[in-house]
């Protein structure tokens, strides 16, 4: 495939942006109007996109350190961030506004969004195009894909499709035209607007390149010019590792990303739905992220699993594998098929993590939206071949909701989820169909008129099936949100707190991360990259810990041991709350006009010591002693008020401090106990605890030598000084700090600094300092040939 020599592509940058967004904002205004400015989505939406914007606006412009006490039990700002929106330029932009208007600027980001999507796509795009009309076309199918508009639900994807163009575009620059120096500012722009993503696109960088240069299409003819890519490859994602080398210092002891696939499970996929809902996400639109409705059984919540185009689906793509033979499009396009029905190639894209996604498929999407452009551009591609079996099997889906089903004795119609979600897609997909035979059947013999009608037909489309999809997602939820305006934006920035001193606040039938609205720690926290050791504390103590940490309020324990002071509900939920837990020491504190507050009666401070100590262990018990992993989950945490978890090597430098944990401690773990254990570790507690983000100060009194504990998750980042003195932190009861303190006053201070952050913001400092220099020797070069 050669670059084409083309009339009449003027000036569509502009064009393809500002229709993109005038688009946009069609399909997102209506929903603005609907919730009165603050667009309440679903599900990761309202419960991450919007709390995460507003809380890193503030935390960017007003911490003066890297440590976030808001964010679970407290964590690295930029590890937590950093997957979500850290590097992205859309959120940089945001912080131009107070922190306050981002909510309302969430959906005026998500139409830029957009607009840039078709923006940079056109970029590729017109490289290929004959006319400007069809690179516009393409440039938004690629912006209104199924994939762009299921994404609403996480947003920060959108950045990424947005992006992730450029990368094509400047390395077809290098590679057609000898343009240097631009190919690492693409790569550094997408590695620092997010490092997991950017994984899953050097992969599929790796197949655009060998199917181009496979078909030669890309011809490297001295060995220089391959260097010269390498090394500006290097060079990219040396400028952009500023947040990749501490997020993956981070990652590498986050259990969600370490369980890699084995055995069958890299070559087959569990169940054989999964091969169809794969199918089937080229030929219909797709279902709201947490509501599959056909393949039930498959994977599919949550996953990104649509490469949907409006009106056109798969008709031009069809048409070009059937009509064209050795192009880089027709080898990448089978090739990522062939990957996505892999396990293990699938999870390529994600650095071969078992838990399946289809977050990559925006890449071949945009491959998809370039065939399409081919199919109908090109006079020798019949469109039909494309047409007839597109329809055939969009057709044959109406069997899913037809076909009988015996369920415990009793018959129905159909084996989807809700007849008239699946109806109202698949009549959906079929209008599409019939659009793009009505245009071509009238108007195919009209090829300027035709692409004017083709480009407001799939605009209009778009707008009618992305309100149908974020309706079908949000209007379900209407009754569970409408109360999330008031009680996270207006009710939680505005409490009013009895004292301003440290503590943590735990929450009951609130809305997730209302942490991060009233600027106040709290124990429920919905975020996948909090600090490593939450991940490893938690489960301990037998809570389950993967996206979100909701611990039971059961465990009373737990509460006492990390700090809890106040628990806060709805109005209407006090009576329950009271009825179900205040047996275990909370008592009705104060109210406003949204919560109720109950002091924790067994509140301990943030740090304080112990006079028994227990051996973590593991769960298989080799250990001689008695460890902790042993004991029955529901007991662990009384323990951990009771005694310190202490590994054996820490035992052995600090046990004589206190006593091994007996089989007399093992008595008593009820909520007596507690009581008793929380009144006793009071009298060893700090008497002062202050905390910013760059870390805490603390002040205690003990008798004599001894670990103090804090319940702090520990990191690699914090170093500590106990009256000046430096002291090692200690990993602690599975995942907490520690520090030894000497008998009588001490004065406690922690510092945090995001390990890996200041060498690897050196690095990128310097590759910028590196481009720089070959940007203008590169220049000098350019202007000696003019000469």
């Amino acid at each position: 495939m050669k670059t084409l020599k083309r009339e009449n592509l003027g000036n569509g940058y502009l064009f393809t942006f500002l229709i993109c967004v005038a688009t946009a904002a069609l399909i997102y205004l209506p929903f603005v109007v609907i919730d009165k400015g603050l667009f309440q989505y679903c599900g990761d939406f309202n419960s991450q996109q919007i709390p995460f914007y507003a809380y890193m606006n503030d935390f960017v412009k007003n911490s003066a350190g890297q440590w976030s006490w808001e964010t679970d039990l407290g964590s690295s700002a930029v590890n937590s961030y950093s997957f979500y929106l850290l590097g992205s330029p859309f959120f940089w932009l945001s912080t131009l506004f107070p922190a306050k208007t981002l909510p309302f600027l969430m959906v005026p980001l998500l139409i830029l969004k957009f607009g840039v999507c078709g923006l940079t796509a056109y970029m590729w795009l017109h490289r290929y195009a004959k006319t400007k009309s069809w690179a516009v076309i393409a440039a938004c199918l690629y912006a209104f894909s199924g994939f762009t508009v299921y994404n609403t639900f996480f947003n920060h994807f959108v950045d990424c499709i947005a992006l992730f163009p450029l990368l094509l575009w400047a390395l077809d620059k290098y590679m057609y035209e000898d343009v240097h120096a631009l190919f690492p500012v693409t790569v550094a722009l997408n590695l620092v607007n997010n490092y997991f993503f950017f994984a899953g696109q050097i992969v599929f960088l790796f197949i655009y390149f060998f199917a181009k240069l496979s078909c030669r299409d890309y011809r490297i003819r001295r060995p220089k010019k391959f260097f010269l890519l390498a090394f500006e490859s290097l060079l990219g994602v040396a400028m952009g590792c500023v947040l990749l080398w501490p997020a993956a210092l981070s990652l590498m002891d986050n259990p969600r990303t370490v369980d890699v696939s084995n055995g069958f499970g890299l070559l087959l996929y569990g169940r054989v739905q999964q091969y169809f809902a794969i199918f089937t996400s080229l030929f219909l639109p797709p279902d709201p992220t947490y509501l599959p409705n056909i393949f039930t059984d498959a994977v599919i919540k949550h996953t990104s699993m649509t490469a949907y185009l409006p009106v056109v689906g798969f008709v031009g793509s069809m048409a070009y594998l059937r009509c064209r033979e050795k192009t880089p499009w027709k080898r990448i396009l089978l090739v990522c098929f062939f990957m996505a029905m892999v396990p293990v190639l699938n999870s390529a894209f994600y650095a071969l993590n078992s838990s399946y996604y289809a977050r990559w498929y925006y890449m071949p999407i945009l491959i998809l939206c370039a065939a399409t452009m081919h199919t109908f551009e090109d006079e020798d591609i019949d469109w039909k071949k494309g047409f007839k079996p597109v329809a055939a099997i969009t057709l044959a889906y109406a069997v899913f909701a037809l076909v009988p089903k015996e369920e415990d004795g009793s018959w129905s119609i159909g084996v989807v989820q809700r007849q008239s979600q699946f109806w109202l897609t698949y009549l959906t997909a079929i209008l599409g169909l019939l659009l793009l035979y009505g245009v071509i059947r009238f108007w195919g013999d009209q090829r300027r008129r035709m692409t004017t009608i083709m480009l407001a037909v799939i605009l209009g489309f778009s707008v009618f099936y992305s309100v149908v999809h974020i309706s079908l997602g949000k209007f379900p939820q209407w009754e569970g949100d409408k109360d999330y305006r008031s009680e996270c934006y207006e009710a939680a920035q505005n409490i009013q707190w009895p004292d301003d001193s440290f503590y943590r606040v735990d929450t009951y039938e609130c809305y997730d991360n209302l942490s991060l609205w009233m600027k106040r720690p709290a124990l429920l926290c919905f975020n996948s990259t909090v600090s490593p050791s939450i991940m490893e504390f938690y489960p301990n103590l037998g809570v389950k810990r993967d996206v979100s940490s909701k611990p039971e309020h059961e465990k009373y324990a737990l509460r006492g041991l990390l700090g809890v002071k106040y628990v806060m509900m709805p109005l209407d939920k006090s009576a329950e709350y009271e009825e179900k837990y205040g047996s275990y020491g909370y008592s009705y504190a104060f109210s406003d006009d949204t919560y109720a507050y109950y002091y924790n009666e067994n509140e301990l401070p943030m740090g304080f010591a112990y006079d028994k100590y227990i051996l973590m262990g593991d769960e298989e018990g080799e250990s001689d002693s008695i460890t902790l992993m042993t004991m029955s989950e529901s007991d662990r945490a009384n323990m951990l008020v009771r005694a310190i978890g202490l590994s054996e090597e820490q035992a052995e430098t600090y046990g004589h401090l206190m006593e091994q944990v007996t089989n007399d401690d093992l008595v008593g773990l009820d909520y007596d106990g507690y009581v008793w254990d929380v009144n006793k570790r009071r009298t060893t507690a700090v008497t002062q605890f202050e905390a910013d983000g760059s870390g805490f100060t603390a002040s205690i009194e003990l008798s004599s030598d001894n670990l103090v504990f804090f319940s702090v998750p520990y990191d690699k980042g914090w170093s500590a000084t106990v009256n000046g003195e430096p002291v090692t932190v200690e990993k602690v009861s599975g995942g907490m700090c520690a520090v030894l303190c000497p008998a009588g006053e001490s004065t406690i201070e922690f510092q945090y600094e995001t390990p890996g952050l200041r060498a690897s913001a050196t690095v990128s400092v310097t590759a910028l300092v590196v481009w720089a220099v070959y940007g203008a020797v590169v220049l000098a070069g350019r202007r000696k040939k003019k000469q």
